[in-house]
């Protein structure tokens, strides 16, 4: 698969919330970063870490919204392995049927048909805005540090 249509795969995968394959998108070995976390940046560096963080984090987005991908830009560059895509997820919160937009940034490396790179810079905030977490994010923020992280 193309760098492109992996991106597709991921985005698409996510938003139908199939968790158990999207794993298998990456490579055993990869490098996969969310620098503008608020609640701090975890690398996730093998498939293994990945299926956790799917199978965690993933069930519990979508208990609260639901989305699908949407306004996807995919700009190739000059190294045919990297890829930037530009999109939005859109969406409504399950709760009260409210419309919400994250808007997000994936610059992907793909190497034989697997991610081996990825830095997700998403609107975090507009997430946490949707899922109605906003109190849990301020008590973080206002944690004294070196405090555990909320995941």
């Amino acid at each position: 698969m193309s760098p492109e249509e992996v991106f597709l795969k991921l985005v698409h995968g996510v938003a139908d919330r199939d968790f158990a394959a999207l794993p298998q998108l990456y490579a055993e070995h990869t490098d996969v970063r969310h620098p503008m976390n608020p609640y701090g940046d975890r690398p996730l560096l093998s498939r293994d870490a990945l299926r956790e963080h799917f199978g965690g984090v993933g069930p519990r987005v979508t208990e609260e919204v639901r989305f699908q991908p949407d306004r996807i830009r995919v700009h190739h560059t000059a190294d045919p392995e990297v890829i930037v895509a530009e999109f939005e997820y859109a969406g409504t919160v399950v709760a009260t049927g409210e419309p919400f937009r994250v808007p997000a940034i994936f610059v992907l490396r793909v190497r034989d048909g697997l991610i081996v790179e990825s830095r997700d810079y998403i609107d975090h905030v507009a997430m946490i805005r949707a899922r109605g977490q906003v109190d849990r994010l301020v008590a973080h923020l206002t944690e004294p540090a070196g405090a555990p992280a909320a995941s």
